[in-house]
């Protein structure tokens, strides 16, 4: 795919939403952190619906510490892997009471450093929190890089990485928020909704369909 396509397919997403957000529930850089280490293999309605009862009763590091693993699983056992979460998001938050002042760090490698954040998590973080022109690689963003050959590439790095360089500077900071929610509701897994998306003309994709 040349330059010209991608900066036309990214222009398209601006242009029919010009300040995409993540679908996870927040209020402050700690809440948005504890929904994304809670979302990893699960959605993020699910997450949104644990949350919405736990962030009222808890939502900083030292009120969530102080409910301790048994309390906070009561308020997340509805999503997968409750019970290593509930265990990683404890650590996280006596880390950063201790190491952090209980504030979100703006940095990779301290992110990285936090029971239960992967690259994936920090990169996350690190755009929607702090506006660092990141790429959380997940399912969608993988197949809709491949399938449309906007980045293919055989890893999720890889794909990280091509995204990275091939998306125009001037779309970097939201691509990550277009490309989730292209994949999530037009370039679906096993039907994409060609007959609704709207670079259809610009995708790559050998065995697209006009008609839904």
């Amino acid at each position: 795919m040349n330059k010209q396509k991608r900066h036309e397919i990214f222009s398209r997403f601006k242009a029919e939403n010009p300040k995409p957000e993540t679908e996870l529930h927040y209020t402050s850089d700690f809440e948005l952190l504890i929904a994304v280490i809670l979302s990893a293999q699960a959605t993020d309605v699910g997450v949104n619906k644990a949350t919405a009862k736990l962030y009222p009763v808890a939502n900083t590091p030292e009120s969530i510490y102080a409910l301790g693993i048994d309390g906070l699983s009561e308020y997340i056992k509805t999503i997968g892997l409750y019970n290593s979460k509930a265990k990683n998001v404890i650590a996280t938050c006596k880390m950063l009471m201790e190491l952090h002042d209980s504030t979100v760090p703006d940095n990779r490698e301290a992110l990285e450093a936090l029971p239960g954040v992967g690259r994936k998590t920090a990169n996350v973080v690190l755009n929607t929190a702090f506006g660092h022109p990141a790429m959380a690689v997940d399912t969608h963003i993988f197949r809709v890089s491949n399938r449309t050959k906007i980045a293919p590439g055989k890893t999720v790095l890889a794909v990280e990485k091509a995204l990275l360089k091939f998306i125009p500077k001037e779309f970097l900071v939201d691509a990550h928020h277009w490309l989730i929610l292209h994949g999530r509701y037009t370039c679906v897994a096993r039907k994409p909704r060609c007959g609704s998306c709207i670079i259809l003309d610009l995708c790559e994709y050998k065995s697209k369909q006009v008609d839904d």
